[in-house]
């Protein structure tokens, strides 16, 4: 009698029992997602706020004061950042077209079955693995004439008319940290897309081949397809990374000569640490947030686009 005059309960306590369920299941999830939240919040969305709030104010030594608006103002009518913007595009494409075509061709030569293939997989992955600023002084090293070897292989080739520094030079430096970039983000693209290639289950392949694909067909008809999304979520990934890199950049060049390796991660940094001019450092900062959160909303729509299809 006991156990049915508790089991029995009134429509309006099982209204509360239910009510009391479906918020501990809403708020269960979020209870143990707390401790990420909390981190990314500390670690994330507080120094973004502080970065954004130092855009609106002039910095000197001792003060700030409150300017509005004018740290952006001031955006439109700088010829440097203007530069640095032409550069930053440049650095980024050409880094990534690179990156990129290299990366999917030595995946597709590690995807195959080869005397060695450990070893060229841990050459390959290498550069990964040593830190921007140790790859930025080696390539500089090597660039240089008097201790590097390849101005003078360059000259030897024909490419130069004499064993120079090509970062010495305008027409030519950027092409050093793009060089040092290719080979230090290959691997990423590597990786990534060798992992994807894993993926492709082989009967695809083997009844394309019974069909009568030729290689080239098989590529594009069955692997392209399958590595699409994973192509354009890395592109992307690797453009952010390469649009707010400086670490090689700085080591190698400085920004020079001339400004003509100048890209708008360098002149955040010039402007932060050299003029300590941090809030229009913190604006420019903003300018490529933004430009970059734009590049990043298409690419996620192209991705969407293509994982529907495939």
């Amino acid at each position: 009698m006991a156990m049915q005059s508790t089991a029995a309960l009134t429509p309006q306590q099982e209204r509360r029992a239910s009510s009391r369920r479906r918020f501990s299941a809403a708020f269960e999830p979020w209870l143990y997602l707390s401790p990420a939240l909390v981190l990314l919040l500390v670690v994330l969305v507080v120094p973004l706020i502080f970065g954004v709030s130092y855009s609106f104010r002039k910095f000197s030594a001792f003060k700030s004061d409150y300017v509005g608006l004018a740290q952006y103002k001031a955006l439109f009518s700088d010829p440097v950042l203007g530069q640095a913007l032409m550069n930053t595009l440049w650095w980024t494409v050409a880094s990534l077209f690179l990156q990129f075509f290299l990366g999917l061709g030595l995946a597709l030569l590690l995807d195959r079955p080869f005397f060695g293939k450990k070893v060229v997989q841990a050459i390959v992955f290498l550069p990964w693995a040593v830190p921007s600023f140790l790859s930025g002084l080696t390539w500089a090293w090597l660039f240089n004439p008097i201790v590097g070897p390849l101005p003078h292989w360059l000259f030897a080739l024909g490419l130069k008319s004499e064993p120079t520094n090509i970062l010495s030079d305008p027409a030519t430096a950027m092409w050093g940290p793009i060089i040092a970039n290719v080979w230090f983000g290959v691997p990423f693209f590597a990786i990534t897309l060798l992992a994807a290639l894993k993926s492709i289950p082989s009967e695809l392949h083997e009844a394309a081949a019974i069909d009568g694909a030729n290689p080239w067909q098989r590529f594009t008809r069955v692997t392209l397809p399958f590595l699409a999304p994973t192509i354009a979520i890395t592109v992307m990934l690797r453009t952010i990374w390469i649009a707010t890199f400086a670490d090689l950049i700085y080591v190698m060049t400085e920004g020079g000569p001339a400004g003509s390796t100048n890209t708008v991660a360098t002149y955040i940094y010039v402007s932060a640490f050299k003029t300590l001019d941090k809030g229009y450092a913190s604006a420019v900062a903003v300018l490529l947030l933004a430009l970059l959160i734009l590049y990043a909303v298409v690419l996620i729509r192209i991705r969407r686009s293509l994982v529907r299809y495939s």
